[in-house]
């Protein structure tokens, strides 16, 4: 039947992928290594147990969209202009140094001046999947260094798109009909800002009403289906006017960022996105021929250590000019020495490929996809060196390069009825960061209505705490009382956030010994308004001042008390 022959490549990059993962937990390697191998493996060059079909190209390609999604639902409008110097500063300068670096080579070479820009700017880009992926399993992510590399990357990706429009411009080997390169580059450039600017309105006026409409449902399968659609239709939409998907998926999962839904969108997205992304790297070591790597091992060599070389220095010099220093900048540099997946694309094209031959093909490819599964061991090299520059040079870095930019809030308070915000308004009249999570419609609707920051959400899945990443947090106040649910959770809990405070309001003594036989703190509700007692543990517990909380509570208590028992001083 034609469908088990469609079936059977997906089967097989499940298994192998499941594999590749469990051996090299055990070797204690990036899972990104053992997929390229387990593609040459079992790719056509070697055991051939799966060919390169339209079926594994778009799982591949899908990965690829579901990362710019993640990586979308991070840069809101807001991140986005607080990441301006890096996005529209350090970026184009570290693409302009980069692919002068590249270009040059390739003219040195005796390529035509076209087709050295664009070999030049294909190989200035970097590995968006392979960055991102490393810098979530070293939790780096918001990381000075993290936030200025993905800011570069997104930056590179909006490039890809105009390098692929450039090649598609020279087959036949004239401009493309309408009127030539540049016209080509400008309309693709016209239609990003148009994409850009209707994603925000959609945002704003659709998606927003549409979730909202769609929490009150209360069944998490809908958020599921409507984020897969919202993924898959964006990544369309730009496709179809002839840009990449990749930069649909990216202003989708802004679109999302700006609503108060995006936690539990990123949570129902996440498993299909590491997933693809698995089978993106796996078809990446299909495609690698391994007689090719045999046979032409010198020139590989010799291109994978020009490729590291050209880009750790130029983009070193580029974060200097940006005031990074030395120890950052080589962070910075060889964190981005990779290869990019968009280079796969480019140089199949047919006019590329062409200009180039197939040996200088399979070497060019063969040496960016290793240079994508070294990229944990030269990130790793990169930290060292920078370590030992300033251990010899007693080098101090400055704030900028050591201090987590957009860091996470130390508090995280679910449920948002009276005794939640009580919590919160104690939290924000000390200064301290909170996320407020709530699960009921109806609340969630009213307290985003009294100018409260809430996200929608239900924490008793455990998929949402890893999106919070309460591990990286240090006090949880839940003010949803449900015994059976913290009873269930407590050994969840105990594995994952051993030194996370799990706060909660307790009527009586006898309530107050369950819930601290399953971990939690729990806290009885003596004061009037309610919740008074709970707002003061938690303050302690970020190191206020006694004197400081009791002061906050007596103001409190005065502002909840009837007119008519007010005493007035004549």
């Amino acid at each position: 039947m034609e469908e088990v022959h469609v079936l059977m490549p997906i089967i097989g990059l499940l298994l192998i992928g499941i594999l590749a993962i469990a051996i090299m937990r055990k070797l204690r390697l990036s899972p990104i290594i053992g997929y390229l191998l387990a593609g040459i493996l079992i790719g056509p060059h070697a055991l051939g147990w799966i060919d390169e079909s339209e079926t594994t190209h778009l799982l591949a390609e899908l990965g690829v969209v579901f990362l710019l999604f993640d990586i979308g639902l991070h840069f809101s409008l807001s991140s986005i202009w607080e990441a301006r110097r890096d996005i529209l500063g350090l970026g184009p300068l570290q693409m302009i140094l980069c692919g002068l670096g590249f270009g040059g080579i390739a003219l040195v070479l005796g390529f035509s001046l076209e087709m050295a820009i664009i070999l030049g700017g294909a190989f200035a880009l970097s590995s968006t999947a392979v960055v991102v992926q490393t810098l979530s399993e070293r939790r780096q992510r918001n990381c000075p260094v993290g936030l200025t590399g993905t800011a570069i990357l997104i930056f590179q990706d909006i490039c890809a798109i105009l390098i692929l429009i450039l090649a598609a411009s020279m087959e036949g080997g004239e401009a493309a009909a309408g009127g030539g390169i540049g016209e080509a580059l400008m309309l693709a450039i016209g239609k990003a800002v148009i994409a850009f600017i209707a994603s925000v309105l959609i945002g704003r006026y659709l998606i927003d009403p549409l979730f909202r409409l769609l929490s009150q449902t209360r069944n998490e399968e809908v958020f599921t289906a409507t984020a897969l659609l919202v993924i898959l239709a964006a990544a369309a939409a730009t496709g179809e006017a002839g840009l990449s998907l990749t930069l649909g998926a990216f202003l989708g999962g802004m679109i999302i960022s700006e609503t108060p839904f995006r936690q539990v969108i990123q949570t129902e997205a996440k498993p299909f996105r590491n997933l693809l992304l698995g089978f993106f790297f796996i078809t990446v070591g299909m495609s690698l021929d391994w007689h090719v790597l045999i046979g032409s091992w010198a020139e590989i060599l010799l291109f994978l250590v020009a490729l590291i070389l050209v880009k750790v220095i130029m983009t070193s010099i580029a974060a200097r000019l940006f005031g990074w220093t030395v120890p950052g900048s080589l962070q910075l540099s060889f964190l981005l020495a990779q290869g990019s997946e968009f280079v796969f694309v480019i140089l199949a094209m047919p006019v590329v490929r062409e200009a180039m031959g197939e040996n200088a093909f399979g070497v060019l490819i063969t040496g960016t996809a290793a240079s994508l599964a070294l990229t944990p061991a030269i990130a790793q090299l990169g930290n060292r060196l920078a370590r030992l520059y300033r251990r010899r040079f007693s080098v101090s870095l400055p704030a900028s390069e050591t201090q987590a930019r957009g860091h996470l809030a130390p508090v995280v308070v679910f449920g948002m009825g009276e005794i939640g915000r009580t919590v919160v308004d104690a939290l924000k009249a000390n200064d301290i960061a909170y996320e407020a999570i709530e699960m009921d419609y109806e609340r969630f609707l009213s307290a985003s209505a009294d100018g409260y920051s809430v996200l929608f959400g239900d924490l008793a899945d455990t998929r949402l705490m890893e999106t919070l990443a309460l591990g990286d947090r240090n006090a949880i106040v839940v003010t949803i009382v449900r015994y059976e649910i913290s009873e269930a959770l407590k050994p969840i809990m105990q594995t994952r956030y051993p030194e996370l405070i799990r706060f909660i309001p307790v009527e009586d003594e006898d309530e107050k010994t369950r819930f601290e036989a399953v971990g939690m703190h729990a806290v009885v509700n003596r004061s009037f308004p309610r919740g008074l007692d709970l707002a003061a543990e938690v303050l302690r517990a970020q190191d206020i001042e006694w004197e400081k909380i009791q002061s906050w509570m007596q103001r409190q208590q005065e502002r909840a008390l009837p007119a008519e028992d007010l005493v007035l001083e004549v």
